[in-house]
């Protein structure tokens, strides 16, 4: 079943290699969305794919990469729209 995450990451997660280590594995995977930067310091991201990749995905933000902090995350499920072709970085 395909599935769509929408995420909104709070904590150390600008200046730690996030939304790249994000896309790394959004990659490795398959899944397709984005991921950026908000002005307020937190990091936005939409996932879409197989539900149990995105899951994957979705845990992966929830630790972050090594030098991140993440102390809080938003996370709602939402309809697939099948909207992507791959997964970017939006700066």
């Amino acid at each position: 079943m395909k599935t769509r995450a929408h995420i909104v990451v709070s904590g150390k997660v600008q200046g730690v290699f996030f939304r790249q280590t994000t896309k790394h594995e959004a990659d490795s995977l398959g899944v397709k969305g984005w991921v950026r930067n908000l002005p307020d310091a937190r990091v936005e991201a939409v996932f879409e794919g197989e539900e149990d990749v995105v899951k994957m995905v979705v845990d992966f933000v929830k630790q972050g990469p090594a030098r991140a902090k993440v102390s809080a995350v938003d996370l709602v499920w939402e309809e697939y729209t099948g909207e992507f072709r791959r997964f970017t970085i939006k700066y």
